[in-house]
This record gives structure tokens, sequence and C-alpha cells, in this order.
């Protein structure tokens, strides 16, 4: 079926897979294409506009009392990042 229009995704895995099958552009992280780049069945466009990941970025309005999810959450990151 034809359809006219915009195609949109709604999860990470359609959006690869549409670009795989050359529907258009696909903006994803680098763990989920490297293997297709490495294959060349996808090519990196826009390079200058994809900065490294430097980490995760947290903001929190307050520090006075912080949810217990939130408490664990900064330390399962501050874990990971060791």
């Amino acid at each position: 079926m034809r359809v006219e229009g915009q195609l949109v995704f709604n999860s990470a895995g359609l959006l690869l897979e549409g670009a795989l099958k050359g529907f258009g552009l696909a903006y994803l992280t680098e763990g989920h294409v490297q293997p297709y780049i490495s294959q060349g069945r996808l090519i990196r466009v826009l390079s200058d506009w994809c900065p490294p990941f430097s980490g995760y970025h947290l903001y929190y309005p307050s520090r006075r009392q912080p949810s217990p999810a939130f408490s664990l959450l900064v330390e399962t990151l501050r874990y990971r990042g060791k």
C-alpha cells in the first residue's frame, strides 16, 4: 500500500528496520547502528551534528528530599561510571 506523507516510527527497532530498507534517515545511538555501518549496510550522515556521548546528566529540582527511586538511580549511574 502506498501512503502519502511522512513515515513515523515509535520504536528504535522499527526505525532501524526502516533505515535498513531504505525508507530514509534514522537518528539512533551508535550502539544500535555500528554493526550495520561496519557491514556497509548503513552510512553515517551529518557526523558534525553527532557529538560523542559524554555521559549521563541529571537534573533534580530539590536536593533536600530526593525520592528513594531517584537516589537509587544516582547510585547506579555512579557505580556504572567507575
